[in-house]
């Protein structure tokens, strides 16, 4: 069975929009997932692409993974960042290397994001615009890295409750999309 490292932030966790909690095994992607695959759950709630990922990153590839689904950016948008998203992702494919990478380009941020209670303290206009341009950065990189890629934004949307996660039927189908690759080396 093949062994698959899922490292990234939230939305990689399973956080739930509307309660703030997980979704169960059945209900995120990476537990879908375990129905086929060995999967290696890294996701947590706020992880950037650089402050501790690298270090964590490089924890979690003790475990030997045969791949690697590298899904993490979005919070290097926050507003108290001032992230080189395109090094910093650039520095977590060096340390994956020669282990062969997904990168998953998150979905666009959601204008409620900016009303929202809580995540609106972390995210503002120019979070949402930078996350405008993070297709084009994942892209490059998979191409200079020869990475497979998913571009969230051809297949997922948002929640409409806080412009940042995902629903379940989201995460239903960035699943099939995952598995499709992983099928396909």
């Amino acid at each position: 069975m093949k062994k698959v490292l899922c490292f990234g932030d939230s939305n990689t966790y399973g956080y739930i929009p509307s309660t703030g909690g997980r979704y169960d095994k059945n209900n995120r992607w990476t537990g879908i997932l375990s129905n086929e695959f060995e999967i290696i759950e890294a996701g947590a709630n706020n992880r950037n692409a650089f402050s501790d990922s690298p270090k964590l990153l490089t924890d979690y590839m003790k475990a030997n993974p045969d791949i690697v689904i590298l899904a993490i950016g979005i919070n290097d948008t926050q507003k108290f960042f001032k992230t080189n998203i395109k090094d910093a992702i650039e520095k977590l494919i060096d340390i994956i290397s020669p282990t062969p990478v997904i990168l998953v380009a998150p979905s666009i941020l959601g204008e409620n994001v900016l009303k929202h209670p809580f995540f609106s303290t972390m995210f503002d206009e120019t979070s949402i615009e930078k996350s405008k341009k993070l297709s084009v950065i994942y892209s490059q990189i998979a191409k200079t890295h020869g990475c497979k890629l998913l571009d969230l934004n051809t297949c997922a949307h948002t929640s409409e409750i806080d412009g940042l996660h995902y629903e379940a039927e989201e995460h239903k189908i960035i699943a099939e999309k995952i598995y499709e690759l992983l099928l396909n080396p």
